[in-house]
């Protein structure tokens, strides 16, 4: 099959989005499908990867409007991928792409057909930021795209229904997902939309080899960053946006407690945004400012590298469409702990880490806590098993390749 992917989101333009279209279309080429990838440009040289071909289309740089600007060119960009190549499948990757209906039915009559991928809706995202600003998280207002989804939400959801209703089969990535569009969008009574949770990148995220002498000692040297020289030290680590949905000012506030609980714990805090500043005020003013630590970036390799040397990764969300940092941690061999809401309990148990109330600090505290206080190396093993068995690009890989095969099965 020759398989055209629409992602707003490509490397070296990282996100959970671009993570999951490079990965998958690695693994589908590995079954021998040909795969191009129609994305924005600007973010710099996208990566080389063999049977995937990738093309830029531009955008303007307007909150939200985007979606519909990248849209158009990338409709135009694939119907002259189309003459040129013909294309099996169209497999579109939302919200952040929006298309009319008169642009479906363009795309499905002179293309091919539309399998479209939710990885979450912009009325969950809003409802997110609603929920953070209630927990008084940092600069809820502060973000202009987080303001444009605030306000426009309502009006762009109107562009997810002319998805669930044109498409052929639509795939969300968690049941969470499914069900907040089954409740608050107008599904059609033959709906027909599967449930795939994303992977991840099992062999980038490895746990550390108790073997392996130079395993060790990049372990040691990675935790020496941050532990202030003491070997006992507890490192909790935060991957992610710094963004006020991603709940990083509750993190802090618990961390403070839990500081003083456990005077030898460390925040680590790794992610892009501008909250940074604002974020180490706040850890400074509440007297933890030595301990917390906030990284703008790391390469794949360190951040392999820093997830296998913590002792336990936190997640603290107001909103995901699925969340990718549990399964990362997880399938590092590290316990996870984050939110019993959406679609984090799909999984994660208190096997694999522990389950907190969303935005409540104490309940973060007290999960944070039981994973620190109790050493059971048996979570990290059984969430190493469960992404191993479960949540690979592999399964994504075949999961699609059905769900296209499908598709194109059932043309009227």
């Amino acid at each position: 099959m020759h398989i055209a992917m629409l992602s707003a989101e490509f490397p070296p333009r990282w996100g959970g989005m671009g993570s999951t279209v490079f990965h998958l279309s690695a693994s589908l080429v590995k079954r021998g499908h040909k795969v191009t990838v129609i994305t924005r440009s600007g973010a710099g040289k996208p990566p080389s990867q063999e049977g995937v071909e990738v093309l830029e289309v531009g955008w303007a740089k307007i909150p939200m409007e985007f979606t519909r600007s990248y849209g158009r060119r990338a409709i135009s960009e694939l119907e002259r991928l189309n003459e040129r190549y013909p294309v099996d499948i169209v497999h579109l990757h939302c919200p952040m792409i929006s298309l009319s209906k008169s642009q479906f039915r363009r795309c499905s009559e002179k293309v091919a057909p539309i399998v479209s991928s939710l990885h979450g809706s912009w009325l969950g995202e809003r409802d997110g930021l609603l929920e953070a600003s209630k927990a008084r998280e940092s600069a809820v207002w502060a973000n202009i795209n987080d303001v444009a989804i605030r306000f426009l939400a309502g009006r762009y959801s109107k562009f997810e229904n002319f998805a669930i209703n044109e498409s052929r089969i639509c795939v969300a990535n968690s049941n969470a997902t499914k069900e907040d569009f089954e409740l608050r969008y107008d599904a059609p009574p033959s709906w027909n939309c599967r449930v795939v949770h994303w992977g991840v990148d099992t062999q980038m995220f490895r746990p550390t080899d108790p073997n392996s002498p130079e395993d060790i000692s990049k372990r040691s040297e990675m935790r020496a960053r941050f532990d202030g020289g003491d070997q006992e030290c507890k490192i909790v680590l935060a991957v992610g946006r710094l963004a006020a949905r991603k709940g990083y000012g509750t993190l802090i506030r618990g961390f403070s407690k839990l500081q003083r609980k456990i005077p030898n714990s460390r925040l680590v805090i790794v992610g892009r945004g501008h909250l940074k500043s604002r974020l180490l005020k706040q850890a400074n003013r509440l007297g933890v400012g030595d301990f917390v630590h906030i990284e703008s970036g790391m390469s794949f390799s360190e951040l392999g590298q820093l997830y296998r040397s913590v002792d336990v990764v936190a997640y603290p969300s107001f909103y995901e469409g699925q969340g990718l940092i549990p399964l990362e941690a997880m399938s590092s061999g590290v316990p996870i702990v984050t939110v019993d809401h959406g679609p984090l309990p799909e999984m994660v148990d208190e096997t694999v880490g522990a389950l907190f109330t969303m935005g409540d600090m104490d309940s973060m505290l007290m999960a944070l806590g039981k994973i620190l206080n109790q050493e059971d190396s048996q979570r990290g093993i059984k969430g190493r098993e469960r992404v191993v068995e479960k949540f690979n690009f592999d399964g994504n890989a075949a999961a699609f390749e059905k769900i296209y095969l499908e598709a194109i099965q059932t043309q009227d």
